[in-house]
């Protein structure tokens, strides 16, 4: 057996033996988090070489190893609430952290027979990376918990970051981390051939290529670590993981690759006010000058963020739902933009079915940002379709590299644009079509649904059943939005 699945089955069993404590998987996680940067910070104070002191003695691994019983809970629980008070790694990890595992006789157990017996700086961040993935997933998984918002299907992040390329030289933000899967994907990308690389190089890919904005704290520690685990940053410096809204300001930093997959969902929970004057009210107001159009739909926010923290000739990949292609009003005009002041050059219609939360319908973006110019960047769109005819399931059939291999092909992230040829399921249109079309609508298919066509060879009875409640739920997402534009603000007057 693999160490990686030695250590996922290790820390799997002492999840489901806190599971009749009524502890999920994520809140597992996070009790991991702690207590292995307490021990990851005890090895470093431990080696020979270079000794590094991160964590003051009083909050030390040490202190839970020599703690018994009642005496190891409120030691555990006082450390959590003075490292939660520090500044950097530390802050990011253990703010607003809870013990939730009540048993002592248990804390105990995770913490002398666990993790005590690994080392977890040694070399092979993999194996630990690997170990520590494999729980976020699991963890995703727990509809209950809601955690399978952050979660990007793996298989979707690799394809886009085999197609974006990200090198060394890049700086790559997710300004919606999760738990940070864009940002370890393309930092393995780039790491490709490392042992060739300067040390200028190596401490570039371990302190300043990646970085991320999360808003909810207990996401942004699982993200922090999961980097760590995975050699990327300091537990000892600044984080590389920022807890906060990205949305309220422009940060003033410009990155040269941007990915990510904004949340779903379509209220902001804040007002916004744009260029334009206009005001989309909620609880408090936000003033970018550097939006083009006021509107409190978090994806279109989320999108104008992007436009301009992209260092100009940077590349993006953003995942967006299917409204993003067709809403009238600010979404015309943020297409209208893309097409004019950016390259958006290729767009993959994901299909239904592999995302944890249901009726998501979504695709990728990507685009290149230019500088100003008097004509359209955008000299023609690709359309690749891996909705139509496809039928995916979180469980028995769910969504893997290979099924997006042909879309990297198609792609051809080697080849020059001008050379990429049209197949069966990849399409171009020119910026002429896109802008005739009504509203520049980009919700464009031209493959026939077979399931219309053929009814003796219709999907088994799960999936259509599945797919009747995607749609559903797609549509109920969509009226939820219709309600809330219409609903009063808090002072009376119409939204």
């Amino acid at each position: 057996m693999s160490d990686a699945r030695r250590l996922v089955d290790k820390l799997w069993s002492y999840c489901n033996v806190l599971r009749d404590d009524g502890v999920g998987t994520i809140e597992y996680t996070e009790q991991l988090t702690y207590l292995l940067f307490l021990k990851m910070a005890h090895e470093r104070a431990q080696r020979e070489l270079n000794p590094q002191q991160i964590v003051p003695s009083e909050y030390s691994w040490q202190t839970l190893l020599d703690a018994k019983g009642d005496a190891l809970e409120t030691q555990y629980r006082h450390i959590l609430e003075e490292l939660g008070k520090r500044p950097g790694v530390l802050g990011t990890i253990f703010r607003k952290a809870q013990n939730r595992i009540q048993d002592p006789a248990k804390l105990k157990r995770l913490i002398v027979d666990l993790i005590d017996k690994e080392n977890w700086s040694a070399t092979g961040t993999d194996i630990k990376g690997d170990a520590y993935e494999a729980l976020l997933s699991r963890g995703a998984e727990d509809i209950k918990s809601g955690a399978g918002q952050y979660f990007t299907p793996r298989a979707v992040i690799q394809a886009i970051v085999d197609c974006v390329q990200p090198t060394v030289k890049d700086t790559v933000v997710d300004p919606a981390a999760g738990t940070a899967g864009f940002l370890l994907a393309a930092h393995e990308y780039a790491s490709r051939g490392s042992e060739s690389m300067t040390r200028t190089e190596k401490n570039h890919l371990q302190h300043d290529f990646a970085y991320g904005y999360e808003l909810v704290d207990g996401t942004a520690r699982l993200a922090a670590m999961n980097m760590l685990l995975h050699g990327i940053g300091n537990p000892a410096g600044d984080s590389l993981i920022e807890v906060r809204d990205a949305l309220i300001s422009d940060p003033g930093q410009r990155w040269s690759v941007v990915l990510s997959n904004p949340p779903f969902g379509r209220k902001s929970s804040l007002a916004m006010v744009g260029a334009d004057g206009l005001e989309a009210r909620e609880d408090r107001a936000i003033e970018r000058q550097d939006f083009v159009v006021t509107t409190s739909n978090k994806q279109f926010n989320f999108l104008q963020h992007i436009a301009t923290i992209l260092d100009i000739n940077g590349r993006a990949a953003v995942v967006l739902p299917d409204n993003v292609l067709f809403e009238g009003g600010a979404g015309e005009t943020l297409r209208r933009k893309l097409l004019r002041d950016f390259d958006l050059h290729t767009m993959l219609r994901l299909p239904t079915g592999i995302f944890y939360a249901q009726g998501v319908k979504a695709n990728v973006l990507f685009f290149d940002k230019k500088p100003a110019a008097e004509r359209p960047w955008t000299d023609r769109l690709w359309i690749y379709d891996l909705r139509t005819n496809q039928h995916f399931t979180l469980k028995q059939n769910p969504l893997r590299r290979q099924h997006l291999d042909d879309f990297v092909e198609c792609y051809a992230p080697e080849k020059a644009r001008s050379e990429r040829t049209e197949s069966e399921r990849f399409r171009s249109f020119t910026y002429a079509e896109l802008i005739a079309r009504d509203k520049v609508n980009f919700d464009v298919t031209w493959l026939r649904d077979e399931s219309l066509e053929d009814t003796d060879n219709l999907p088994a009875p799960h999936l259509i059943a599945r797919e009747i409640i995607e749609d559903l739920t797609a549509a109920l997402v969509e009226l939820e939005a219709v309600a809330a534009a219409l609903e009063p603000a808090s002072d009376g007057t119409p939204a």
